[in-house]
């Protein structure tokens, strides 16, 4: 059985203590949410993990790290570094997002060596199959997709991105809104060229039942992909994005009935001010479901720095109630990500998601910042070090005063903190 037909039947099961015990909450409260849809503790059946990971509503914020290989860079051992990078830095989850050399090579490489849920995109692979076997993503099949989403689902992989909701009706109405960038999802794009040039519906949204069969033999998360999310922030929020809305939060009620977990995907590019609105309409439309957003992003001029305006989005989009944050790095729009790239994008993206758990009055996530509060005003630098979200750097870049060895180098002798405890001291002596 899967974990929401075991919470269902009131079970607690090991994937359940374990989380309930790192998010300090009562384990019966988390079978509910994972009874109800409202959490998720993606898992299969075929992977030894270690660390499970529920995504859902009053739980910490996920961090999701994307890793895999391009046509311009198939470089194997690179992909298996950056997914231990990623791990280091404190993803909660990876993606494998392969696109050239050996793909099932790859995924099979970061399964063994991952004790994190494991995340893919079956479609890109189908579609690349399709082409190495006859040079057109167009011989693609239903049958091949299902091939290779029962391969992944057998293969171990924890969840994975579906992108079922580009119907005909969806991509009528994507016609009508006159977007800037029409479609900026890969895998909705292979999608749209399919059916476009076949004049036949989405075989995603066709073959539905049978992709539930398969996930739920092996207990796949599906995770319902948003192959219309706005990819410019003027495209935000249009009748095509809420259509395609729409259309998952019905698949999300048939995956519920067959006992199989679902997340939502949500965009994207989002101005500022339209961010909170989307989280509520998603969470409203979909019943709860728990929400996995790419940033979303707040401005589409910052490539380089996209981490920045991705983080900034994040942290509105998962206070507002979006539970898994995928993380943006400064080479997303023009690079394959490097190692540096990878660290540096979980970074931002645990700081927007910590953040934002704060304001969501997550118990641990305020007890973090108290523990730290602490070790500064006693100038414990080792403290500090231990606490802080990235150890490595603060290593790397504190600096002692040649004024004051307890203080750095930004004050030295006049630190603040320092010359107030001095004060406060005598003050208590002299009383």
């Amino acid at each position: 059985m899967t974990q929401r037909e075991r919470a269902i039947k009131g079970e607690i099961t090991d994937e359940v203590k374990y989380v309930a015990e790192k998010e300090g909450i009562d384990p019966e409260v988390l079978r509910t949410k994972i009874a109800t849809g409202k959490v998720v503790i993606p898992h299969n059946i075929n992977h030894a993990l270690k660390k499970f990971c529920g995504i859902g509503e009053g739980l910490r914020t996920k961090v999701n790290a994307n890793i895999g290989t391009s046509p311009d860079g198939d470089d194997y051992e690179m992909e298996l570094k950056k997914a231990r990078v990623a791990i280091s830095a404190g993803a909660d989850c990876l993606m494998d997002l392969s696109i050239g050399g050996n793909i099932d090579k790859v995924r099979m490489g970061i399964l063994k060596m991952v004790d994190v849920p494991l995340g893919t995109v079956p479609i890109y692979q189908a579609a690349l199959e399709g082409i190495n076997s006859s040079g057109s993503i167009m011989d693609m099949t239903s049958t091949s997709i299902l091939k290779v989403i029962e391969r992944q689902a057998q293969d171990g992989v924890d969840f994975m991105t579906i992108h079922a909701g580009v119907t005909r009706e969806v991509i009528s109405s994507l016609k009508k809104v006159g977007r800037v960038l029409d479609i900026v999802s890969r895998g909705g794009a292979f999608l749209v060229e399919w059916m476009v040039y076949h004049n036949k519906e989405n075989p995603l949204y066709e073959n539905f039942s049978q992709i539930l069969d398969i996930a739920k033999a092996f207990d796949v998360t599906l995770s319902l992909g948003d192959g219309l999310r706005p990819g410019a922030i003027s495209d935000g929020t249009d009748a095509a994005q809420i259509q395609e809305l729409i259309v998952l939060s019905e698949l999300t009620q048939d995956a519920w009935s067959e006992g199989v977990q679902v997340m939502i995907e949500g965009p994207g590019h989002l101005p500022l001010h339209q961010i909170e609105a989307n989280v509520r309409l998603q969470k409203g439309i979909c019943k709860g479901a728990p929400f996995y957003v790419l940033g979303p992003l707040v401005t589409d001029v910052t490539p380089g720095y996209d981490h920045i305006s991705a983080a900034i989005g994040g942290a509105i989009a998962a206070w507002a109630g979006a539970d898994f944050l995928c993380y943006v790095t400064p080479g997303e729009h023009l690079r394959l990500p490097t190692l540096e790239d990878v660290k540096e994008g979980v970074i931002a993206t645990r700081i927007s998601a910590h953040s934002a758990d704060i304001a969501k009055g997550i118990k641990n996530a305020i007890d973090w910042d108290y523990r730290m509060s602490r070790e500064r005003k006693k100038l414990n630098w080792e403290g500090q070090k231990n606490l802080s979200i990235d150890p490595t750097r603060v290593s790397e870049w504190k600096g002692k005063s040649k004024s004051d060895p307890k203080a750095c180098t930004m004050c030295g002798k006049y630190c603040a903190i320092e010359i107030v405890n001095k004060y406060l001291k005598q003050e208590v002596e002299n009383r």
